[in-house]
């Protein structure tokens, strides 16, 4: 494949506010003593329910801010990291998609797939270790506009996804409708709720405006969201279009973090008076 252009401008992707406070599809709870994932419910898998680590202590360094030691402290003691690192995946993140696949079936033999924010590619690893695209029949692209390394198996892009030429080159990529349009994106906060909601809202749009173009019938679109807030209109068009819209917070989302997961499963295509086949 030609090399993408180069990347302009600045990147914005993040997680946006969809929706009133959604339902519980699962939760996840602490087991007893530190360093302990527990799922509860029935509805996620175990992949990572009795990963335990030992506390690792970090001393204060002079020179160092507290935020800086909070930080490397949660870090070395976080049992998704050490569990990243063992099995090769590139961040923790990987383990969310890989308790989303288990709770809603996303992720099969001879899919093609597309990672928006992809970098640096545990969703991406994850979609090519499930999908197998050396079978012939599946396909996994990703892109960021980090420099992220090559994930064998799949084809991974640098350019902004906001970048004008981006859904072209994701869909030359595709070589087909995609069954799977799947976003980690991840914006930085301003600390102004109000910014940050109408930043990260526009990064939703702009996938899901891609999804509807690229998902074929039936097909699902994965995307972080943040809790609370209100936009009715975009949720409404989700539902319209799909047979099932739910809301999921992964065990491997950190308990202290906003973020969780809508998955818009079943679409239906785009209304007649908008392109689509009648």
């Amino acid at each position: 494949m030609t090399k993408p252009p180069r990347k302009t401008g600045r990147v914005t992707n993040g997680p946006v506010l969809l929706g009133k406070e959604p339902a519980k599809e699962s939760s996840a709870s602490s087991g007893k003593g530190k360093g302990t994932v527990k799922h509860s419910g029935d509805n996620w898998g175990a992949v990572s329910a009795s990963v335990r680590m030992v506390e690792t202590r970090v001393k204060t360094a002079r020179g160092r801010k507290k935020s800086s030691t909070r930080w490397l402290h949660r870090q070395l003691n976080d049992p998704y990291v050490a569990e990243a690192r063992a099995r090769g995946f590139r961040s923790r993140a990987a383990f969310k998609l890989i308790e989303l696949d288990e709770r809603f079936d996303l992720l099969r033999a001879g899919m093609k797939v597309v990672d928006l924010g992809a970098a640096p590619g545990g969703w991406t690893q994850v979609a090519v270790d499930r999908v197998k695209p050396e079978s012939g029949t599946g396909k996994v692209v990703g892109i960021d506009i980090l420099e992220w390394d090559t994930v064998p198996g799949a084809e991974c892009i640098t350019l902004d996804f906001l970048d004008p030429k981006a859904p072209d080159l994701l869909k030359a990529a595709l070589n087909g409708k995609a069954d799977l349009v799947m976003s980690d994106m991840a914006a930085p906060t301003s600390g102004h709720p109000k910014t940050d909601h109408l930043r990260i809202m526009s990064l939703l749009e702009v996938a899901w405006q891609f999804a509807e173009e690229v998902l074929a019938p039936g097909g699902t679109f994965v995307c972080k969201v943040f809790q609370g807030g209100t936009e009715g209109e975009l949720l409404n068009r989700m539902k319209s279009m799909c047979t099932s819209v739910k809301h999921a917070k992964p065990p491997a989302s950190r308990k202290e973090s906003p973020e969780l997961y809508v998955i818009a499963q079943g679409f239906k295509g785009l209304p007649e008076d908008q392109g689509g086949e009648p």
